[in-house]
């Protein structure tokens, strides 16, 4: 019976130092979205400028070394002009889904990161009273996630993360030849938000 007794304790011990030891993050951030104006096969498409959310989940490999998950979301209006259809505006859902590598360094309360990764962008129209063609379907379009910031630790279990994230992909087409671009671009998507450490 004792030595159950002990066995059970050292299991409690073993399992808070473990406890003490997580090297998981979950983090909310409000994401902006920059896009450039795309020209390509006599289309032009302009997106207008916004603010989304982004949530993400970090596991620590090593101190250094972490796998990120990603989520985030945000609504603008795309624009597209061509000859012979001018001024077709797209109220527009974008969703990200990524997971990439992030390498990290500690200087005290300050942990400088750099992160790139793959994953996807959803493009859905929302047929709505912004939306002026209502002959679009949901584009999903596969890319490359890369990005740099810096966390700040308020505590052992809190930190502010400010960062510059970008993606690349190719521009959407909303499932309409006349809108094909084929051609790639780079959304910038600065982020500032809080993680906290469990």
């Amino acid at each position: 019976m004792k030595k159950m007794m002990l066995l059970g304790a050292l299991m409690l011990v073993a399992s808070l130092g473990y406890a003490q030891e997580s090297r998981q993050d979950a983090s909310v951030s409000a994401i902006g979205i920059f896009t450039p104006q795309v020209n390509g096969n006599a289309v032009r498409l302009d997106t207008t400028k916004t603010v989304g959310f982004l949530a993400s989940y970090r596991y620590m490999l090593t101190p250094r070394s972490a796998l990120e998950l990603n989520y985030s979301f945000a609504q603008y209006n795309s624009k597209f002009n061509t000859s012979f259809l001018p001024n077709v505006r797209i109220h527009t859902r974008q969703q990200e889904i990524t997971a990439a590598y992030v390498y990290t360094l500690n200087f005290r309360n300050f942990n400088p990161f750099v992160e790139g990764g793959i994953g996807g962008l959803i493009f859905t129209p929302i047929r709505d009273y912004r939306t002026t063609n209502f002959d679009t379907r949901q584009s999903t379009n596969p890319g490359a996630l890369f990005g740099g910031g810096l966390a700040y630790e308020l505590s052992p279990s809190w930190d502010v993360r400010v960062e510059y994230r970008g993606f690349v992909a190719k521009a959407p087409n909303f499932g309409l030849t006349n809108f094909k671009t084929n051609r790639w671009e780079v959304i910038s998507m600065p982020t500032v938000g809080m993680a906290y450490h469990f």
